[in-house]
């Protein structure tokens, strides 16, 4: 064993051993819905930052995390964009072609300390027929319009679709995306509303653009070289709550194991911020691919997910953080 798989492997057993009883999530039975979900069986432990690893910049301080425990071939797993609804409610979706909603569970503080209420229902393709190959399933980034329309970014046949409403889903239509030869699994990777008529898009290897109805427009160009998997990558967007700009987060890659993520602001012109969050090995860590942004107290609450991969080396994570700005 190697030096570096070996410290991660440690790092997997010492988390592992700090980590939390799982808890059944409360399932979801409201028959009064008239839309196709599917209640879906799944468990959450809580999960700290670890021992070393993570570091916070002033003003950011950790406020919770879970793992998720789902049955094999659940829907719940490959989840790669996370966005909040109605009251502490979330919805992501898969890189297998799943649309997935549940509900985040607080403790009196504010705390995040479960995930509940899941319900899961197959996106389709624009003749109803449910999505059953990866290449027309990969997809990868989520945005929640103001009046509730769900737009869905898809690498490999890469496009963006118009799903409409969450509680009235329709067949999906196709809304303007950037005008880029994306590499097959290189693709838009990141998505956000910011109104009911324009949203932005990242690319993971580099670019972003801000779409309307209409057209899209390009913020910054993507560099001359792809980045590589090793290279912080933006694999997740969300509209700031104050109207100025935009959360990120990022993700580089180095087998076997080392996995890490930054969280950081993006301006109206796409520039990066400082790091506000930076998480690596020996500490809590893995592939974070989505995030989401509220108000919460008079500071912004910031939710990271990880995708596993369906890799039992790989785990869902959801990790939450307040900043003070």
């Amino acid at each position: 064993m190697n030096r570096k798989l070996y410290l991660s492997a440690l790092a997997c057993l010492t988390l592992a051993a700090c980590a939390s009883a799982a808890i059944t999530s409360q399932p979801w039975t409201d028959s009064s819905s008239t839309a196709p979900w599917t209640a879906q069986p799944a468990s959450t432990r809580t999960v700290g930052l670890g021992i070393g690893g993570s570091v916070l910049a002033d003003g950011v301080t950790f406020a919770g995390g879970v793992q998720l425990l789902t049955p094999t071939l659940s829907p719940l797993r490959s989840l790669s964009d996370l966005k909040l609804v109605g009251a502490d409610g979330f919805v992501t979706v898969s890189d297998a072609g799943d649309l997935i909603l549940g509900q985040i569970k607080l403790d009196d503080g504010g705390k995040l300390i479960g995930l509940d209420q899941f319900r899961s229902r197959r996106l389709s393709l624009t003749d109803g027929s449910p999505i059953t190959e990866k290449v027309d399933g990969d997809a990868e980034g989520l945005a929640v319009l103001p009046n509730g329309e769900v737009l869905v970014s898809f690498e490999r046949d890469h496009r963006i679709w118009n799903y409409g409403p969450l509680d009235a889903p329709r067949l999906p239509v196709s809304a303007p995306r950037p005008v880029w030869p994306f590499n097959e699994n290189g693709g838009m990777e990141a998505l956000a509303a910011r109104d009911n008529i324009q949203w932005r898009v990242a690319g993971e290897d580099g670019g972003t653009w801000d779409c309307t109805r209409v057209t899209c427009t390009l913020v910054q160009l993507p560099p001359a070289e792809p980045l590589k998997d090793s290279q912080y990558r933006i694999t997740g967007i969300d509209r700031d709550p104050s109207g100025d700009g935009y959360w990120v987060v990022q993700r580089s890659y180095a087998p076997p194991l080392d996995a890490r993520a930054r969280v950081r602001h993006m301006a109206e012109d796409g520039t990066l911020g400082p790091v506000m969050v930076e998480l690596k090995l020996p500490g809590t860590t893995d592939n974070f691919e989505g995030i989401a942004a509220t108000k919460r107290g008079g500071k912004t609450r910031l939710y990271i997910l990880s995708d596993d991969n369906e890799n039992p080396l790989q785990r869902t994570l959801m990790l939450a953080f307040d900043i003070s700005r």
